[in-house]
């Protein structure tokens, strides 16, 4: 039994220091811990787990860089384990809420045993009859964030254009198809045919394009929303929020859930068609996921049931092994990844 157990290695990744630019595998470093048991120390309300999956996200770009201003998140500490989402098992508890053989999704380390002192960023699993990976994708915190921002930001209605940059990552995928569940009509951008196919074929974009093939944006997006378009959910930034804010429609709403081109440049792009925010009256706003944990019951019970009836089919990218994980994140920014970058860890 692991919890009888009197020592054990623990491998780790841990962040080597912050980075300017794009990061490399080099900025995360392997190393081994030992613990003196797999026991929750006496008294306290901690709960140590065992990691299952972990999941490579975007965001954590922005949590390697030094501190300049106040961000939504905290930047990793150079030298300490990097953390981050990930699913896991219950090895020993202090809390009342959780007991030894739970599992459970929410913020962990990545490394094999994690010692959770804030339990609060655990959440127990419901539901698993559904794979566990995928409560670091369409059932955690990407799922959360495509609802939170199609749904609640974007306010969609049934019949409007949509337009999804990114749309194969973990959080476009299920834009794409909260889209097509609505009624409207969707098209998104990827970077590879391999990409573009997935979307058409697996996910049920009405058309989708390589944004690498075109020259001129505008004039692609153009051609394919010859009418304007309602909603943009914007994952890239950059030159493509620029072509879109030209082809949006009067009263259009743009939901701004991440900049993926912006994250490694030292000097950020600037935007040259902001007017387009006055003279057709748009909606743009920022969003993020942890401010909307309320809606996740709600949000739960819904993409489950859809999930169950084929409505919402969902691609991961899963690489095994603790040591995979830092190729697997720097890969998220080079396109690599098909879907949702996930990192197995074990399996029991």
């Amino acid at each position: 039994m692991e919890g009888e157990k009197s020592s054990v290695e623990n491998k780790q990744i841990l962040f080597k220091g912050y980075v300017a630019g794009y990061p490399t595998e080099e900025d995360m470093v392997q190393a081994t811990s030992a613990m003196g048991s797999l026991k929750v120390p006496e008294g306290s309300a901690a709960v140590l787990v065992k990691n299952l999956y972990l999941s490579c996200d975007p965001y954590m770009r922005g949590r390697m860089s030094e501190p300049v201003t106040k961000s939504y998140t905290q930047p990793f500490t150079p030298g300490s384990v990097i953390t981050g989402y990930g699913v896991a098992k219950v090895i020993d508890s202090g809390h009342p809420d959780f007991q030894a053989g739970d599992l459970v999704w929410g913020i962990t380390g990545w490394e094999e045993y994690s010692l959770i002192r804030v339990p609060q960023v655990l959440v127990k699993i419901k539901y698993t009859d559904i794979p566990l990976s995928y409560y670091t994708g369409i059932l955690g915190m990407p799922g959360l964030t495509a609802y939170v921002g199609f749904h609640e930001i974007c306010s969609p209605k049934k019949g409007e254009t949509v337009y999804v940059s990114a749309a194969s990552g973990a959080v476009g995928q299920l834009v794409g198809q909260f889209a097509k569940l609505m009624g409207c009509y969707v098209v998104g951008s990827a970077g590879s045919k391999e990409k573009v196919d997935l979307l058409k074929n697996k996910f049920g974009f009405d058309d989708a394009f390589n944004y690498k093939e075109e020259e001129d944006l505008t004039a692609a997006l153009k051609r394919y929303f010859p009418d304007g378009i309602d909603i943009y959910f914007e994952n890239v930034g950059g030159k493509m929020l620029d072509a879109v804010l030209l082809n949006m429609r009067n009263h259009g709403r743009i939901a701004v859930c991440g900049l993926i081109s912006q994250y490694n440049l030292t000097e950020k792009e600037a935007n040259y068609n902001l007017f387009c925010l006055v003279t057709k009256r748009i909606r743009m706003q920022g969003f993020i996921e942890p401010d909307h944990k309320h809606l996740y019951p709600e949000f739960l019970e819904l993409a489950v049931q859809y999930i169950r009836e084929g409505k919402l089919v969902y691609v991961e990218d899963v690489a095994e092994g603790l040591d995979k994980a830092p190729a697997s994140l720097i890969g998220l920014f080079k396109g690599r990844n098909v879907g949702k970058q996930v990192v197995l860890v074990s399996r029991d």
